[in-house]
């Protein structure tokens, strides 16, 4: 098959999915419903402009280090603003994410589990990224919702003499262990009804199914390590707030 006919195989393939998920959202009555199709478009002009950039800076430290720091500023740009955070407090976002993910990536290169090269620098810092991101966006969202849902219970610590961060204690538990679920569930689910990208990626790239086992198995103690760091510094750096936030949309 031609590379011609395998983008175009790839365009109207993706395009059924896109319209049967759009349509299915629209029967539905879902609100935005036209959501799926501007994010497969965004998607597909990202994902172009990645491959081209990454065929020329894969092999350079310093690129792949460039590629990373934009990977992070644009996970915390979009964490922040999914979680309702007010742009003023964005640090307080990155510090948690960074936090996660540069222990996670330390003692994954320096145990020698993974060989530290640009390539293997490029793939786990960015699945590691990624997932601190929806962690973040979790542990904020649920944070605020949980505070709005329980404020009874918060308003009454507050009202014994309780500081902030000791009246919404139990609500950021709750919050942390809400928002690592997913990172959680992949977890165990892994080689029995999930095959991660991680795993067939690295098969694909020439690895035999022992070795892609095992670099998965290090992506996703990466993933929960770095995930459990950013969720709990993410609702440690907001406990402190008194005031009822706003019911998120």
């Amino acid at each position: 098959m031609s590379v011609a006919e395998s983008m175009l195989r790839t365009v109207v393939s993706v395009l059924l999915l896109g319209g049967v998920a759009v349509v299915v959202l629209r029967v539905a009555g879902v609100q935005r419903w036209w959501g799926p199709a501007p994010a497969l478009l965004r998607a597909g002009v990202q994902l172009a402009a990645l491959s081209l950039v990454l065929a020329g800076i894969i092999t350079n430290p310093w690129w792949v280090s460039g590629a990373l720091a934009v990977m992070f500023f644009a996970a915390v740009t979009v964490s922040t603003r999914r979680a309702g955070v007010p742009l003023a407090d964005a640090w307080r976002t990155a510090a948690a994410m960074g936090t996660g993910v540069s222990l996670a990536g330390v003692v994954v290169f320096s145990s020698g589990a993974v060989e530290l090269t640009p390539r293997y620098a490029l793939a786990v810092g960015a699945m590691v990224v990624g997932n601190a991101m929806t962690v973040a966006t979790l542990a904020g969202r649920h944070f605020a919702q949980a505070r709005v849902d329980k404020w009874s219970e918060v308003e009454a610590w507050l009202a014994l003499g309780a500081n902030p961060k000791r009246a919404v204690r139990e609500v950021a538990r709750i919050a942390v262990h809400d928002a690592l679920i997913p990172a959680l569930d992949q977890t165990r689910t892994t080689g029995l009804v999930v095959l991660p990208g991680a795993f067939v990626g690295a098969i694909f790239g020439g690895l035999s199914p022992i070795e892609a086992g095992r670099f998965q198995l290090v992506v996703l103690a990466a993933i929960l390590a770095s995930g459990t760091i950013t969720a709990v510094l993410t609702v440690r750096l907001t406990s402190r707030v008194a005031v009822r936030p706003s019911a998120l949309r």
